[in-house]
């Protein structure tokens, strides 16, 4: 399974509802962590505010922001490669992020690896019958 890596922006939570206005991808955004989680990957997220230890200890993530500036979070890693910035993907981005990083072989791996569900598939993936 991967491990997923978010880089938040300074704020007050994670999920944006404590503030005086809600982003309601914040809300999305955390309940699609957690169903990452509940399908087996390992999931970090870090706040500026909250962990700044976190952002100074990877040299990638400091890099980019001293590059781009702070306008450049999120950032989210798959696997130590940074595959989104400045913006929160989907769950059905995520899990194609997910799926083009994650290695198809190697190692004990079988040689073909299923694909996560995508969010909103149901049971047959679209199709009737």
């Amino acid at each position: 399974m991967s491990e997923i890596s978010i880089y938040d922006r300074p704020m007050c939570c994670s999920t944006g509802v404590c503030g005086p206005s809600v982003d309601p991808v914040l809300p999305r955004f955390a309940g699609d962590l957690q169903w990452l989680q509940d399908q087996g990957h390992h999931v970090n997220r870090f706040n500026l505010s909250h962990t700044p230890a976190a952002f100074a200890a990877n040299d990638v993530v400091t890099q980019l922001i001293e590059k781009e500036g702070t306008e450049v979070l999120p950032i989210v890693m798959i696997d130590g490669n940074i595959v989104s910035k400045a913006d929160y993907p989907s769950r059905d981005e995520l899990v194609k992020l997910i799926d083009a990083v994650a290695p198809a072989s190697g190692g004990d791996q079988p040689a073909t690896r299923p694909s996560l569900p995508v969010a909103g598939g149901g049971c047959c993936g679209g199709q009737s019958g």
